[in-house]
């Protein structure tokens, strides 16, 4: 958070004509906070507090803050990935491989490695990806079919780059990704995960930016669209949706998910293309990224009424999508004081993705406000408080 926050949020609390007392009370901000803030006592906040401050002053959160980022991964887990993060910076050395990587083996290890993305198998991809990309860039110089194996593994890196915080990683590998694609589809897809990590980092009016852009270029005309097409797009939709909701401009939000809808409508039914999980769209898609916004927005009791209509059987327990649907429940659990509800929740990511939880800083937030609000922990909080590193 700049340190300018606490001198806009003053100048323009001051043009509404507002006391810190009464923005508080619209807000649901404290008014403590809102004090140590304007006096530059406190120079960080969450975003869904600046959000919640730029809406009882109705002006877009950009307003207040220009970039809000996610914490980043800590020293360890940088160690952790370490060979991956020299894999990608590494030059091709052809002279220093026992044998030439030919273009089938390359394939049929990307494809194996495919379901270790989409399982967060973090230990086993920590072993296997950097001599697989390596395999993937020297083959690149010698077999011009390498080029889109190569792209796809590094959108699925930087995608995994971005789940585990390591944003720099993350965007060199989707840059690289990017120029690598063959086609528009590939390249939306890789948007798609690049908007993800702008959202991850703050940068609202980018993300919206960029999301819009490749929505505009790849919109299918739906009489004949492939399922390919209507998941790209309806996937750049749910990006700008995102953004939008989160730079308090809940109008142009909802009109990306009206849209989303309508492509969604269009496949009928939860489809993923060419066996892409990235790409995984449908009905059941939007409704969970509809529950993330009614989050964003504050309305806990809309998001608990809206996730009792979502049939979550129809998604694995490892999907991405369905366990950051299910923080929101717990969330709002959460914030309506049901820390039992909430805790049962916790214990149905943990069963099916134990190796994703831990690197939710969302989870620790929510985590956070569980213990923060107990007099005496059950020892299921106490293991989830340990397991998402919850400081003591």
């Amino acid at each position: 958070m700049s340190a300018n926050f606490g001198e806009r949020l003053r100048e323009i609390r001051k043009r509404r004509g507002l006391s810190q007392r009464e923005l508080s009370q619209n807000s649901g901000v404290s008014l403590s906070l809102i004090r140590k803030l304007e006096q530059g006592e406190r120079e960080d906040t969450r975003l869904e507090t600046a959000r919640q401050l730029a809406s009882a002053l109705k002006v877009p959160t950009t307003r207040l803050v220009a970039e809000h980022a996610e914490e980043p991964a800590d020293d360890a887990t940088v160690n952790r990935w370490a060979p991956v993060h020299a894999a990608l910076a590494a030059p091709v050395q052809l002279d220093g491989l026992a044998e030439a990587p030919t273009f089938e083996g390359v394939r049929d290890a990307v494809r194996a490695a495919v379901p270790l993305f989409s399982h967060d198998r973090f230990v086993e991809l920590g072993t296997a990806l950097p001599s697989l990309l390596r395999d993937a860039e020297a083959l690149t110089e010698i077999d011009p079919r390498g080029r889109p194996l190569r792209a796809r593994l590094l959108e699925l890196t930087g995608w995994l780059m971005t789940q585990t915080r390591q944003f720099d990683a993350a965007e060199m590998a989707l840059d690289r990704a990017l120029d690598d694609a063959t086609d528009r589809i590939q390249g939306a897809s890789t948007v798609n995960t690049q908007c993800w990590l702008l959202l991850r980092r703050g940068k609202l009016a980018d993300a919206r930016e960029l999301a819009a852009q490749w929505a505009d270029d790849v919109e299918p005309r739906m009489s004949r669209a492939t399922p390919a097409e209507l998941s790209t797009w309806g996937w750049l939709l749910l990006r700008l949706s995102a953004a939008a909701v989160r730079d308090n401009r809940p109008g142009e939000a909802e009109d990306a998910l009206r849209l989303a809808n309508s492509a969604a409508v269009a496949l009928g039914r939860e489809c993923t293309p060419e066996g892409d999980f990235l790409r995984t769209f449908g009905p059941v898609t939007v409704a969970l990224k509809r529950t993330e916004n009614a989050m964003v927005a504050g309305q806990p009791d809309k998001v608990l009424t809206l996730a009792a209509r979502i049939p979550m059987n129809s998604l694995k327990p490892t999907s991405n999508n369905r366990n950051r649907h299910l923080l929101d429940v717990a969330n709002a659990y959460t914030q309506q004081r049901q820390y039992a509800e909430a805790v049962d929740v916790f214990k149905q990511i943990r069963a099916g993705s134990p190796q994703w939880l831990p690197n939710q800083r969302y989870a620790r937030d929510i985590l956070a406000g569980i213990v923060g609000k107990r007099r005496t922990l059950t020892p299921d909080m106490r293991e989830l408080a340990d397991l998402v590193n919850l400081p003591v």
